[in-house]
Parts: C-alpha cells; structure tokens; sequence
C-alpha cells in the first residue's frame, strides 16, 4: 500500500504524508517524492532545501497529505472546465 502512495506522489506531482523512521526518531514528513531508484525514495519537501533520499524500509506509514482525498480525476475535471 505504501508504493501506490509513493507512485501517486510521483505521478501526480502531490504531496503524501509519510510516517518514518531514521537517526532522528518516529516522525511524519509531507513530502512529494521526485523519483524512485531500487528501495530508496527521493524526494523534497517544504522545509529542506534540495532533494533528498530515504531508504524504503524507513517508512513506516504513507496517507494523503491534508487537503488532499487523491481523487485525481476530479481535479482534472475542475482544471479542464476551467479553462
């Protein structure tokens, strides 16, 4: 389940909450991955600078992002009705 949140992120150019754990302990991250290589996970996110990496077995968790339900197809309905 964990992937087809990573593949939407990467997809879809959205932003995924992510439960992980590494040096600094339990914590969630919103991030919005950039590219997927073997099991590592690359990413960016609104507090850091510049890509970074994670290691998949450091994920614990994924879910939506605040605001966001993942219904992709409505979106792009709402942005072609728009125009």
């Amino acid at each position: 389940m964990i992937d087809r949140f990573l593949e939407y992120s990467l997809r879809h150019g959205r932003k995924i909450l992510l439960m992980i754990q590494d040096e600094k302990g339990i914590r969630r991250v919103n991030l919005t991955v950039t590219r997927l290589e073997g099991d590592s996970v690359f990413y960016t996110a609104a507090r850091s600078a510049g890509e970074k990496a994670l290691e998949r077995s450091c994920i614990l968790a994924a879910d939506y992002a605040r605001g966001d339900d993942g219904d992709t197809l409505a979106r792009e309905n709402a942005a072609s009705n728009a125009k």
